[in-house]
């Protein structure tokens, strides 16, 4: 009995030595897709977790103005992270959005620049900016702020994976451009978890 409980003893004391990488999940899945273009740039995210704040990366992400368009299309980001907007095409680019999240107080408009310049933007509100040039009306594209490190934009099958999830019992949520926002419940192990959403018009 003594025995069993030194053991027991032991095994907790090296699950708290053990780093988080090692214990987190990962959620794999697919975004079906019902009266929409698309499964592709989907953005799929744990939803927000009570009592837990994340640090934005040092690691600015960049979206390029090239071929006159934003690529990538779609770019989701921890809240508080900083994107950089690079201009490679021979011609003077503008980038702003009238919104974030549908809150057009939040509206900003970065100016107009020339090709190889470059300008950040600090993120601090959660939601979809719409990304439009003022020069150039086809253009669009998406940066999609969301509260958790926790997410991936869906390839063109509609794929995902997520990485490094600590276990726990979560809300993982989808958005995409022309579909309703989904969500559902999820468990979460020290293995992995496949998941099925679906999105619709």
């Amino acid at each position: 009995m003594k025995m069993r409980k030194k053991f027991a003893i032991l095994g907790a004391f090296v699950a708290l030595l053990l780093p988080a990488a090692v214990l987190a999940g990962e959620v794999k899945g697919t975004v079906e897709v019902h009266g929409i273009r698309s499964a592709e740039h989907i953005v799929v995210y744990v939803d927000a977790i009570a009592g837990k704040t994340f640090e934005a990366p040092a690691q600015h992400p960049v979206i390029n103005q090239i071929r006159m368009t934003f690529q990538p299309h779609v770019t989701a980001v921890l809240k508080g992270t900083t994107v950089e907007f690079l201009n490679s095409d021979p011609v003077g680019h503008n980038v702003y959005w009238p919104s974030v999240g549908g809150n057009k107080k939040l509206t900003h408009n970065l100016g107009t620049w020339p090709k190889g310049d470059k300008k950040p933007f600090q993120f601090n509100d959660l939601g979809a900016a719409p990304l439009l040039c003022n020069v150039h009306p086809e253009m669009s594209g998406y940066v999609v702020v969301v509260p958790t490190p926790y997410f991936a934009v869906t390839d063109k099958e509609g794929n995902f994976t997520l990485k490094d999830v600590p276990p726990g019992h979560y809300t993982l949520k989808a958005w995409s451009e022309d579909g309703k926002p989904a969500s559902q419940d999820i468990d979460v192990t020290a293995g992995t978890v496949t998941v099925k959403l679906s999105v619709s018009k």
